[in-house]
């Protein structure tokens, strides 16, 4: 009895998963069966689940992992650092995604992206990351994507030249020596352009970015144009196909995001609205056992006020070698660089000169199976002396379970 009373509940959990399975079968042991066969009668149920949708997708992805920072004790100019070392275990994010399938192509949905990570404060939120509607082919080779939706980057480069958004987010929403340009959600209409040799994302938004307040002041135009050098688009594929790809991407906003800035003369903290506009130029190239990619970005703020932090211009390069039968063990690097065009003053010698951010990342990963992947790695943190973050520098080890289903 336990035995039959057991399969009915596992078959059960299959019917609540798929929103189809309604007809259940039993053979004269009890025994039941999700299909037809010989000997097997008809068990009628209901659908556990219930949708308006013609068909309902789930998926989730969460990054576990432990982090020490290990912060150098003194600054350049001899005084001591007051960074405290500091050591966590960690959820750095957690997603849960749901997409229903609502009109008659297949390939048009709705989706909804919770995210948790932690505030300011160290204390775990929820957001929503993404919520829109994808209407597929509305054009020749476009599609579009209406609400809470992707920006034209961030999801290129995590998906075709940086696979450890785990570790690090891509350089331009980099924080800690990067310059925190843009994230990778905002409110607004992105457009999506697929052929074999050009690909191109281009939308307008908010400017803000999903988790800052819209302040109503204006409107970001941001795009990302992508040339397939080698007629083949490698979107998640980096272990099976070669591809070769140049991109342009950028931004273009007017008063998108209050900031608050110290004004030259009366050194008094004051608000301004931001006009920040920036490119850059990207390459990557990729073989099944390995990648390297590098990228430039110029960013200027046309503000009338204080030049903010954000305006600058600096690279980043990053390789991978991969080995084994699957190419699951892999050895990644990168290096990060950014120099503010705000200038310091040296104590010593009285010149006004910029600074440079700049970061090393060195690990490596186990891809144990395409639900759990294993990554130790540092990140050695040497902004230049004098540089607004040198209170930042020393080494940071991780190690981190990248999980999705």
């Amino acid at each position: 009895m336990k035995k039959i009373a057991l399969s009915a509940l596992a078959a059960l959990t299959l019917g609540s998963v798929g929103a189809n399975a309604t007809t259940l079968y039993q053979d004269e042991n009890g025994q039941v069966f999700t299909k037809p066969a010989e000997g097997r009668t008809e068990i009628k149920t209901a659908t556990p689940v219930f949708s308006h949708a013609d068909k309902l997708k789930f998926s989730g992805l969460t990054y576990l992992g432990y982090t020490y920072d290990d912060y150098d004790a003194k600054l350049s100019n001899g005084s001591i650092n007051t960074k405290k070392d500091t050591s966590d275990f960690e959820v750095r994010r957690a997603y849960f995604q749901l997409k229903a399938y609502l009109l008659d192509d297949p390939k048009s949905y709705y989706r909804i992206t919770f995210d948790v990570s932690k505030d300011v404060t160290g204390d775990e939120k929820v957001r929503a990351k993404y919520a829109y509607v994808y209407l597929n082919n509305i054009a020749p080779a476009t599609s579009v994507e209406i609400g809470l939706a992707h920006r034209p980057w961030h999801d290129y480069e995590e998906h075709n030249a940086w696979y450890y958004r785990s570790v690090s987010k891509v350089l331009i929403e980099d924080k800690k020596h990067g310059p925190d340009l843009s994230n990778s959600a905002d409110f607004g209409v992105m457009f999506k352009t697929r052929t074999k040799y050009f690909d191109a994302d281009y939308g307008i938004f908010n400017g803000e970015g999903y988790h800052s307040k819209s302040n109503g002041n204006g409107m970001s135009f941001e795009w990302r144009t992508t040339a397939h050098l080698l007629g083949v688009s490698g979107k998640d594929k980096q272990t099976k196909l070669t591809y070769w790809d140049a991109s342009f991407f950028g931004q273009y906003n007017k008063g998108h995001k209050s900031v608050v800035v110290i004004e030259p003369l009366t050194k008094t903290p004051i608000t301004e609205q931001q006009d920040l506009i920036f490119g850059g130029l990207h390459t990557v190239y990729n073989m099944p056992s390995f990648l390297v990619a590098a990228q430039y970005i110029d960013s200027k703020d046309t503000s009338d006020i204080v030049v903010s932090r954000q305006a600058g211009s600096g690279y980043s390069v990053n390789a991978e070698f991969r080995i084994g039968a699957d190419k699951e063990y892999r050895l990644l690097a990168r290096y990060d660089a950014w120099t503010p065009d705000i200038k310091v003053t040296d104590p010593l010698t009285g010149l006004d000169s910029k600074k440079e951010d700049r970061g090393y990342i060195i690990g490596a990963a186990w891809h144990q199976n395409h639900n759990l992947e294993w990554v130790a790695n540092v990140i050695v943190t040497d902004n230049e002396a004098g540089s607004a973050k040198e209170r930042e520098n020393g080494t940071q080890y991780m190690v981190t379970a990248e999980v999705k289903f």
